[in-house]
């Protein structure tokens, strides 16, 4: 059953699955996005989630696809009130096709101001409801990097202090372009960073952390997930099917056609050592249960107590359907403990 819940202090419910965007505008065309879109909307989902960055896999030509997408739906549909709608802003990076003069980014206010009014403009919007700052503009270890490699934006300048970000990120609140902010990829040292200034007076309260959390990442539970109690800055968990790898459908080496590993080669982040023989327990557990590998993983994540947003994706209608179904799903005591019995033996082969 669809829940609709707290996001952090804000006031604002949103739907317990979310709407997770970035294959729309490449993996898919805007008459499927749209189509994707009136169906969550039709199911009671009510939040949407994108990011300047998308679509995915980032490149030049497809930047902005997505937001542009979702803003023809918006047009075409109307309704915008009833939409909370998040979208972010990209961290420290050398990539220089985000910004119009050709500059590479980080999180300061000429970069911040320009990333929102790109934005709005595309989604054909004067506001959005969640600002996230997709990644950190510190050097910290991201998208599954081993500790010995540079994080990104390693080398690229001097970090913008949090109070500085959080400063620009009140004036967009200030002048109602940006009702809330939260924070991605980071880390409980930045989440209690930004908490600490905010404190302080600096800034907006950040509502939610939108990390990678699923069976092969349980990371989040290690320092992050007690702000949900403590706080009230729920999770907004990304990936939770761990890019497919969670259906099975990638085991023994298998490419199907059409899917973003086949298409991509970008599925490193989960084929580590150790992830397949995860992923081999967790598809047996699920059928000896009675229950797809994607009704295990997905009702798993939405079930835990700290996760305030599941954001699901797909490529296909009957993906997203298949998706949907999992809210039928009940993750029992029982079950639980036979998913922590694997977790004990395999622990986050993917992180």
């Amino acid at each position: 059953m669809l829940q609709y819940r707290p996001l952090g202090r804000t006031g604002l419910s949103v739907s317990s699955i979310a709407l997770g965007t970035m294959t729309v505008g490449q993996q898919n065309s805007e008459a499927e996005g749209h189509a994707q879109l009136d169906l969550a909307r039709d199911r009671g989902i009510n939040f949407i989630d994108t990011a300047e960055l998308y679509s995915i896999p980032p490149m030049a030509e497809t930047q902005g696809s997505t937001e542009r997408i979702i803003g023809t739906w918006l047009k075409a549909r109307g309704g915008r009130d009833k939409v909370i709608l998040a979208t972010k802003v990209v961290g420290r990076s050398d990539a220089t096709y985000f910004r119009a003069d050709g500059s590479t980014t980080c999180l300061d206010a000429k970069n911040i101001h320009a990333a929102i009014d790109a934005s709005l403009k595309r989604l054909q919007t004067d506001y959005v409801d969640l600002y996230q700052l997709h990644w950190p503009d510190r050097r910290v270890l991201l998208f599954g990097q081993r500790a010995a490699t540079p994080a990104r934006g390693a080398g690229t300048g001097a970090e913008v202090p949090v109070e500085d970000t959080l400063g620009v990120l009140a004036d967009l609140v200030t002048a109602g372009k940006v009702r809330h902010i939260g924070l991605s990829n980071e880390t409980a040292w930045g989440v209690h960073g930004f908490l600490k200034a905010a404190e302080k007076g600096i800034g907006p309260r950040i509502a939610s952390v939108q990390n990678s959390y699923h069976l092969l990442n349980r990371t989040y539970e290690i320092g992050l997930a007690e702000f949900a109690e403590r706080e009230n800055v729920g999770l907004l968990a990304y990936s939770p099917l761990a890019q497919g790898f969670l259906t099975g459908k990638y085991l023994d080496g298998a490419r199907p056609a059409g899917t973003r590993l086949t298409l991509f080669d970008r599925g490193q982040r989960y084929q580590k050592p150790g992830s397949e023989e995860a992923i081999r327990a967790y598809v047996a557990l699920a059928r000896e249960l009675g229950l797809t590998p994607v009704q295990l993983a997905l009702a798993f994540v939405t079930s835990r107590p700290f996760v305030t947003a599941n954001i699901i994706g797909a490529t296909t209608m009957a993906q997203l359907e298949e998706n949907l179904a999992t809210l039928d799903v009940a993750i029992t005591p029982e079950i639980e403990d036979r998913v922590d019995a694997i977790y004990q033996l395999h622990g986050s082969p993917a992180p």
